[in-house]
């Protein structure tokens, strides 16, 4: 059957374009309502499908919510590897690793809350939000110049957590200071924890 069409699209199509709404529907209503506003009904509602479709995609709310995040975090890895890639120094790489981070989060609100807010509230993705701490530790890793292979990948991992709590702040409004200043402070943080 998969290669049956209707209406010019198989039902593979068909079956990835409804995972996709149910996916925007998920990443809406976790990054503007929180875990609490994400029920498979309001998914279902919100991506205008039934839960037929919505069980044919996830087997749970816990799988959505995971797609979702992974979903983000692909994107933020992304982010980071395209703004790295045609840097020449250190402090460029750190200056445009930070900004393209501070773009994805801060211009679409709903995907730092996914990403660094719902793993500490949300059941369902607080042993996922570890999961992706290494790969981001990685990616700060590789760039690091100073020290041994064990140095640089402990200074990557206390790195990566100094910049997710000050990330976390900045997002729920206890840390109140401008996008720029943000950014300096991280690209401080970014350059003195690789010695430069």
């Amino acid at each position: 059957m998969p290669g049956r069409t209707w209406a010019g699209t198989t039902l593979d199509d068909r079956k990835a374009l409804r995972r996709e709404r149910l996916v925007a529907a998920g990443l809406e209503l976790l990054g503007t309502e929180g875990s609490a506003g994400t029920s498979v009904r309001a998914v279902c509602r919100h991506a205008k499908l039934t839960e037929r479709y919505f069980y044919e995609s996830f087997a749970d709310r816990e799988e959505l919510v995971a797609a979702v995040y992974e979903h983000v975090g692909e994107e933020a890895r992304q982010a980071l590897v395209g703004a790295v890639r045609d840097a020449p120094t250190p402090v460029s790489r750190a200056e445009h690793a930070v900004r393209a981070f501070v773009e994805l989060i801060v211009d679409d609100p709903r995907k730092g809350r996914i990403l660094l807010l719902a793993p500490l509230t949300d059941p369902a993705l607080t042993r996922r939000g570890l999961h992706l701490l290494p790969v981001f530790a990685a990616l700060v890793g590789e760039q690091l110049t100073h020290g041994d292979e064990t140095e640089r990948r402990m200074v990557a991992i206390g790195l990566v957590g100094a910049l997710t709590n000050v990330f976390v702040a900045y997002l729920d409004g206890s840390l109140k200071v401008s996008r720029e200043r943000l950014v300096a402070h991280c690209v401080k943080l970014v350059l003195g924890a690789d010695g430069h």
